[in-house]
């Protein structure tokens, strides 16, 4: 059973699952034209009393896809936290031993963030997304599930981090501190190609938190090299600021970006992530960006 079955991370994690020879129960708002052969569509928004009930029954595992990530800090509550304590009941209740969960790395917040380990530092989220997706965590750990915490998550039907780092390359042109920030980054067919490993495992995944994204980080320069030569992003000039400077552009320019979105490209963040990917018995394929 998943839900988000349609979304950007959703999509790619249904075609892996149905490339495997098993069958996909997806939960959605709204069904879409296209049969799938091998899915079976379930209407209902997760935030609506009952629309889940039964959903997990018969199920090998459950993979909760679904969340909001925009700027209402009700739909953050009602879907992140509310959605996913009704899903991972709905588990319990089905009896479902296998959970998979996506949350994000941001709930860490502000850096810089150099070589993290799980658990070596606190998550301190400062956005309405961030806390409700930290507090969805806790239901899906308390039904033993395994929790993913990706970093960037890059591939086709992208909405956010390329349109982001636009607006960004456009209101600071330059390389940021030189481009040396480290990033975690992951393609969502690798992303896709994990959590289907991690559901159709033979074997049970401990439960616990994870980072989930490639092993080997990006710098940043490196990924916005890598974007313009795939035409994603247009040219950078090659003037190199320090980070000084390039707040200070920042600030006396406008755009949809906060700050602290800016340095969550621009410093340091990335989370080492080996483990989930020993577990799943899933390589982490290469860096295509």
């Amino acid at each position: 059973m998943i839900t988000g079955a349609t979304g950007f991370v959703g999509a790619a994690a249904v075609r892996e699952v149905l490339a495997r020879g098993a069958r996909v129960r997806a939960v959605v708002r709204r069904v879409p034209e296209e049969v799938v052969e091998g899915v079976e569509w379930v209407t209902g928004d997760v935030t609506e009393p009952g629309a889940v009930s039964g959903v997990c029954e018969g199920a090998r595992a459950v993979v909760h896809l679904a969340s909001y990530i925009g700027g209402d800090e009700a739909r953050c509550d009602a879907v992140n936290v509310g959605g996913t304590r009704a899903v991972m009941a709905e588990a319990r209740r089905g009896g479902v031993r296998r959970v998979v969960h996506l949350s994000t790395a941001a709930v860490y917040g502000a850096g810089p963030h150099s070589g993290i380990e799980v658990g070596e530092i606190d998550a301190e989220p400062v956005s309405a997304v961030s806390r409700s997706r930290l507090a969805g965590e806790g239901f899906a750990l308390e039904a033993g599930g395994v929790v993913l915490r990706p970093g960037l998550v890059l591939g086709e039907g992208d909405r956010w981090v390329v349109p982001g780092l636009r607006e960004l390359v456009a209101r600071v042109p330059g390389r940021w501190d030189g481009g040396r920030a480290l990033l975690s980054v992951v393609d969502v067919g690798d992303l896709g190609r994990l959590i289907a490993s991690l559901a159709l495992a033979e074997t049970p995944v401990p439960g616990g938190v994870y980072h989930a994204s490639h092993p080997v980080p990006v710098r940043i320069g490196e990924l916005i090299a890598g974007l313009v030569a795939r035409g994603e992003l247009p040219p950078v000039p090659e003037v190199e600021w320090t980070w000084e400077e390039c707040l200070e552009r920042f600030r006396a320019s406008e755009g949809r970006a906060v700050e602290r979105q800016f340095a969550l490209v621009g410093r340091d963040h990335w989370y080492v992530s080996e483990e989930v990917w020993r577990v799943a018995g899933c390589e982490p394929g290469g860096r295509g960006w």
